[in-house]
């Protein structure tokens, strides 16, 4: 089959357990008979592929990364996030392969059961909500951040986190990543524009804008630096939740016209981000130093905050869209899984889509406006199920698809696969453990530093980043 961003998805063997929607019904594993009768969920191309896998990483994540180089120093840094690119890169390659061999796998939770049973599913799906969820929340908090910043806190916080909620609801309501992908192209141009403006802008001014104005003054960053050990791990896993998009990934392939392009589609988003990070990271930390901001869109002082946030205002309703759909959908097609109405435009399948959007805006809404210290809630909930998420579950794919056939004739590639697998596992948990650990420790500092912040606050919380 030809991939074919403008024309009709062409048909495709059934045999081949990918078949998608053309002219007449065809079967999904998933979704059922898809027919023109309800919604194509079927129609992502591979480019479309592309801006969902990088929207769903490439957020304000990225304005931390200056951060954590502060804290490990830049060379350290460096390693880490070039380390952490690669296994997740792996882990990511590992969700296509997996769907390619079953299928029926929907979500992270589909791919559980099948490893570890009924346990399995239901311990994976709703650590793939309680994540999503939060992330939400985080999104919304962001939007209203930039709302504040561009306003110059033209009304009460609280006010713009419900409108937040109420547009991303509206947003996070179009039915298929389809529909849902051109926004990503914008969210896309748009959040880079706002980073890579505060990237230019940091290096041709004087000084960062929290640097002392008064004296002369040069750049602290460092090459080597000596955290300790809680500090060390924060980082570390800031960084793996920069990459953390592989649990949306699931849920990508799955309405992909030709699956079998996920691994270009990959390749070119991996390569993206990695690249990105990269330079924001490196150039922001050398020219600001320990006087860098976290985000770092406040990094060159008011004005350029402005213009940051608002170039990237689309960009973070985008990555507020996506973090509402993905969840949503995920009970939506269980809820619905195998019967008509999953595919179909009938009432039930309308009430229950309106439904999941509106619950999940208005848990997100909840926990955005009424949990103190939100920052490290976020932080800890990174931590333990973003991890979780992204790099344990994967080396437990490999070994659950050639474990059993692999082990009667070990091969050299068979043995370093295996053990390679094995390390994502032990590695993934030693992060989680050691993250979350480290997440505690900085909610418990911060309510010593501050005694927390209220709940449904009118506060202008743009000052703070």
């Amino acid at each position: 089959m030809v991939d074919d961003e403008k024309g009709k998805p062409g048909l495709q063997s059934l045999a081949e357990t990918e078949p998608i929607r053309g002219e007449c019904s065809a079967h999904d594993a998933v979704f059922g008979d898809l027919t023109d009768e309800g919604p194509n969920y079927r129609n992502v191309g591979w480019k479309g592929t592309v801006a969902l896998m990088m929207k769903s990483q490439i957020g304000l994540g990225v304005l931390s990364i200056p951060s954590t180089f502060d804290t490990l120093g830049l060379i350290p840094g460096l390693i880490c996030l070039l380390a952490i690119a690669v296994i997740t890169s792996w882990s990511d390659y590992m969700v296509g392969v997996f769907k390619r061999l079953h299928p029926e796998v929907y979500s992270i939770d589909d791919a559980g059961g099948l490893m570890f049973g009924r346990i399995g599913r239901e311990f994976f799906g709703a650590a793939f909500c309680t994540y999503w969820i939060f992330v939400a929340g985080s999104g919304l908090l962001s939007i209203a951040i930039g709302l504040n910043t561009i306003s110059t806190h033209g009304t009460c916080t609280a006010v713009f986190v419900a409108v937040a909620a109420i547009v991303g609801f509206i947003f996070g309501s179009i039915r298929t990543l389809a529909r849902i992908s051109w926004l990503a192209w914008v969210g896309l141009i748009c959040i880079l524009s706002a980073i890579f403006t505060v990237t230019v802008a940091v290096g041709v001014q004087d000084r960062p804008a929290s640097a002392p104005q008064e004296q002369p003054w040069t750049s602290d960053a460092a090459l080597f630096k000596s955290p300790s050990f809680t500090s060390a791990v924060s980082a570390v896993s800031s960084l793996v939740f920069a990459f953390a998009g592989s649990p949306a990934f699931f849920s990508i392939v799955a309405e992909m016209r030709d699956p079998r392009l996920y691994t270009r589609s990959l390749i070119v988003c991996q390569t993206g981000v990695t690249i990105t990070y990269v330079i924001i990271g490196t150039v922001v930390y050398w020219f600001c130093g320990s006087f860098v901001s976290s985000p770092a869109l406040g990094s060159a002082g008011n004005l350029m905050k402005k213009v940051a946030y608002g170039l990237a205002l689309p960009g973070l309703i985008v990555t507020m869209t996506l973090v509402i759909h993905i969840p949503s959908k995920y009970i939506f097609v269980r809820l619905l899984r195998g019967t008509r109405h999953l595919a179909a435009n009938t009432f039930i399948h309308w009430a229950s889509w309106i439904g999941c959007t509106f619950s999940i805006s208005l848990i997100a809404y909840l926990i955005a406006s009424g949990i103190p210290v939100f920052g490290g809630l976020v932080s800890l909930v990174g931590a333990l199920l973003g991890t979780l998420m992204s790099l344990q579950p994967m080396g437990c794919m490999w070994l659950y698809d050639n474990w059993s056939k692999g082990k009667k004739q070990p091969s050299p590639r068979w043995v370093f696969m295996a053990a390679y697998s094995i390390f994502v596992v032990a590695i993934g948990t030693f992060i989680m453990i050691a993250g979350t650990y480290g997440a505690v420790v900085g909610i418990i500092d911060s309510y010593k530093k501050k005694g927390g912040s209220g709940a449904w606050t009118c506060v202008d919380n743009s000052n703070s980043v």
